[in-house]
């Protein structure tokens, strides 16, 4: 081989090699950033990860919002109709977030049962719900 090929070959080697390292951290920052969505009855059935952050979709049980005096922190209920979870934020909640509306929240499962979500997503008018909450309401068939 020629030392022209040889420094042809070298070049290519690496270019596929850097390539091959892009794609890679490309698709490992993908995997870290993935967040599924989860209905209240999957959550209940322990279909959702103990330990990573997820989406938990649902209707606002009307009376079950409970606010701690002197705190932005709330607790309230999710039920998709079938289940029914807590959910506890620390924060301020939408303008449009109130009892018995389709709301998403983000965040994990606490040990005790409980949700804490980092954020909370309401809809944006009266005939809105989000797509994954709408699915996880309609009757389940047998």
């Amino acid at each position: 081989m020629t030392p022209i090929r040889k420094k042809r070959l070298l070049l290519i080697v690496l270019m596929v090699a850097g390539v091959s390292v892009a794609v890679g951290f490309a698709l490992k920052a993908f995997n870290e950033n993935l967040m599924f969505f989860f209905s209240v009855t999957d959550v209940a059935k322990g279909k959702a990860p103990a330990v990573k952050d997820f989406r938990l979709g649902g209707m606002v049980v009307n009376g079950s919002v409970k606010r701690e005096d002197g705190s932005l922190a709330v607790m309230f209920d999710l039920t998709d109709n079938a289940e029914v979870i807590t959910v506890y934020y620390d924060g301020i909640l939408p303008d449009l977030f109130r009892e018995g509306q389709g709301i998403i929240s983000k965040g994990k499962m606490r040990a005790d049962g409980v949700f804490e979500a980092d954020e909370v997503l309401a809809k944006h008018d009266e005939n809105y719900m989000p797509p994954e909450v709408a699915e996880s309401m309609k009757p389940k068939k047998p």
